[in-house]
């Protein structure tokens, strides 16, 4: 005859323990299931019952059941595993991430795997693991700027304040300009895209011109106003503003979102802009382009279009870009800003502080 199931009765400490462990949403799903089995088997349910409520089978019913009989509460709790025995103690861990911290190697700029596994006399296999374990990458560097501008804080709440509260009845434009597009063609032919293959092309190539993008990117909706010339002066943004107000309904005040570039503060440009009241300029704080949405649409441009094109003139160079603005507009998507002014201020903040306390 089969062994009859173990009883399970319960002490209130226990059942308050066991129903917290099934109801919070943060508990491990094996310890999830095993409190709602013992719960339901102290509830009186069978064996096969309280496997087809939990959708799981008897021999784990029983399992769970037996091990809460003879540990109670522990018993529902992994047993630990066999495994190979530890061979570097935190003091080696240590060793390493202060290593790849707060030294140099003698011989280089930075450490890499075989350096500080030779320096230290560790594996490299160790190093590694130290290193993925606690995100450290070495070999990688990235370039910033941190602003000058003596109004930062202003222009980054001016200039958020239009990404996430834009004005009524009035249109909020990222301007800017995308100089220097060269036609370029390759000094020998390629081969397309193949199985097994990518396209190849030459590293070198021949230059027949370039060309000037200038653009307007709505904010509301991701379309586009572009206009190409081939010089990059006040004449041509003057020129472009004149696009833009005809562009633009009158009934509407335009905001525009421009850098710190020469061509946009010039007599020309200000006396026309006091001739068009309706135009309102917020300039991003210097060496702040990343602020300017624009500039996400021109590598946008770059990728798709620019890269790998091949133009044997400006004209076919000028043609290709109305053609990508002329697609982009049919089926324009904004990019949204997400991050605010004090967010912003919070992160250069925090980036100086860090700097100033690094020793030089």
């Amino acid at each position: 005859m089969a062994r009859p199931p173990a009883a399970i009765v319960l002490s209130e400490e226990e059942k308050a323990e066991l129903e917290r462990w099934s109801r919070r949403r943060n508990t491990r799903a094996g310890l999830h299931l095993r409190a709602g089995v013992v719960l339901d088997c102290a509830r009186g349910y069978t064996g096969e019952e309280v496997a087809k409520r939990h959708h799981t089978s008897q021999q784990t019913v029983s399992k769970w059941r037996g091990r809460f009989a003879r540990e109670r509460l522990a018993g529902l709790s992994d047993a630990v595993r066999s495994g190979q025995p530890r061979k570097h103690n935190d003091v080696r861990v240590q060793e390493v991430l202060d290593a790849t911290l707060n030294r140099r190697p003698k011989h280089a700029t930075h450490w890499s795997v075989r350096s500080i596994s030779e320096d230290l006399d560790v594996p490299r296999d160790f190093v590694h693991r130290v290193w993925r374990a606690f995100g450290l990458k070495p070999h990688l560097s990235r370039n910033f700027k941190l602003s000058t501008d003596p109004h930062f804080i202003d222009k980054v709440r001016d200039v958020v304040g239009l990404y996430l509260n834009p004005p009524d009845k009035a249109l909020v434009l990222c301007v800017d300009e995308k100089s220097q597009i060269q036609a370029l063609d390759r000094t020998q032919p390629g081969l397309p895209l193949n199985y097994g293959t990518p396209e190849t092309r030459t590293h070198d190539y021949r230059r027949y011109g370039t060309t000037t993008l200038f653009a307007a990117l709505e904010v509301a909706t991701g379309r586009v106003v572009g206009k190409l010339h081939r010089r990059h002066r006040s004449q041509e943004f003057t020129a472009f503003l004149r696009h833009i107000d005809s562009q633009v309904s009158a009934a509407l005040e335009v905001h525009l979102i421009l850098d710190n570039y020469g061509t946009h503060k010039t007599a020309q440009v200000k006396n026309w802009l006091l001739r068009h009241p309706r135009f309102h300029c917020h300039f991003i704080p210097t060496y702040s382009s990343w602020m300017n949405l624009v500039e996400r649409f021109f590598a946008t441009l770059t990728e798709h279009q620019l890269r790998r094109g091949t133009y044997r003139s400006v004209v076919a160079l000028e043609k290709a870009i109305r053609n990508y603005l002329d697609l982009h507009n049919q089926h324009p998507k904004p990019f949204r800003w997400t991050k605010s002014a004090d967010a912003i201020i919070d992160s250069v903040t925090s980036v100086i502080k860090r700097i100033n306390q690094t020793p030089h």
